[in-house]
């Protein structure tokens, strides 16, 4: 996500478009097709899900657009950060600062034993 423009996230964007197709599909929402696109895209689609929303709410104009800014903001710090924690948990490289961020954001969130709204 880092290395992409901020259109290949934005609103319309061929992943946004395939967001909302596969919110689409009967038994699909906003969390599996999140996860699904997360998993088809490790370095380009973060995690959202109800944890995620619940700890880090509901930017505007999208999650995905505030996440790009804050990964570019200040020189990458935040990229280089998740990137050190990577090394340090001795996670493997093939791993993207997305999943850290992502395991980061859940697991923080989790021991802070919130009850996150459905």
């Amino acid at each position: 996500m880092v290395d992409a423009e901020a259109d290949v996230v934005a609103e319309s964007s061929p992943a946004d478009q395939a967001w909302y197709l596969l919110c689409a599909q009967y038994g699909v929402d906003w969390v599996i097709a999140g996860k699904l696109l997360a998993r088809k895209r490790p370095r380009l689609l973060p995690v959202y899900d109800r944890v995620v929303r619940c700890a880090l709410g509901r930017p505007r104009p999208s999650f995905w657009l505030a996440l790009h800014t804050v990964l570019r903001a200040d020189d990458l710090a935040l990229h280089r950060h998740l990137l050190a924690l990577r090394q340090i948990a001795g996670v493997p490289e093939t791993v993207s600062a997305l999943r850290v961020c992502d395991v980061a954001v859940w697991m923080g969130h989790r021991t802070e034993r919130h009850a996150c709204p459905r």
